[in-house]
């Protein structure tokens, strides 16, 4: 038969055992559950820091796109400005009769010098003319229309007067051009 001491004593050490394995295992639990906490807020800030670091790349190349635009676009509103005074320009040379280009012939080279330069100050900071013809197409992103009118030998959407040139700058469209456009009806 067993001896109840060592029974007892086997009890003890189980239990003794027991708990000092429960108590290992806890600081282990703690340990691991501590690591799992420094693992989670680890990635918490990584995720943080990419995000950081994404939206100051987006701003960055948001203060690069700007700078470009108003490099290129800053100065519409003086361009636009500055359109009437080519449009007068261009519209006193051709009201100049013979007898004025004869009398005042210094005075309108002076004038389409002028125009030169402004038109050579245009090109530099990328202003191209808009020079629809008699007979082309009307174009709503280009052109706009002042009147319409049935001429005969026409088709509708033609171009049949040009009042005023256009303009752009660069790819945006500074001032459309004016024309006339034919409302011949299909026949």
């Amino acid at each position: 038969m067993a001896d109840p001491r060592k029974d007892d004593f086997l009890d003890d050490v189980d239990d003794a055992t027991a708990e000092e394995y429960a108590a290992d295992f806890a600081e282990i639990d703690d340990v691991e559950a501590e690591m799992d906490a420094l693992r989670a807020e680890r990635d918490e800030l990584k995720d943080r820091f990419m995000r950081a670091l994404a939206d100051a790349e987006n701003s960055r190349k948001r203060a690069d796109k700007d700078r470009r635009e108003a490099e290129n676009y800053g100065g519409s509103k003086l361009a636009r400005d500055l359109l009437p005074v080519y449009d007068n320009m261009q519209r006193a040379l051709a009201a100049a009769t013979e007898e004025q280009k004869q009398v005042s012939a210094a005075l309108l080279e002076g004038v389409e010098l002028t125009l030169r330069e402004l038109t050579n100050v245009f090109k530099k900071h990328g202003i191209q003319p808009i020079s629809p013809a008699v007979g082309d197409r009307f174009d709503p992103q280009q052109h706009q229309a002042m009147f319409e009118a049935p001429l005969p030998g026409t088709k509708a959407g033609d171009i049949i007067q040009v009042s005023a040139e256009g303009f752009m700058l660069y790819d945006r469209l500074l001032r459309p051009a004016q024309v006339g456009v034919s409302s011949m009806p299909a026949s």
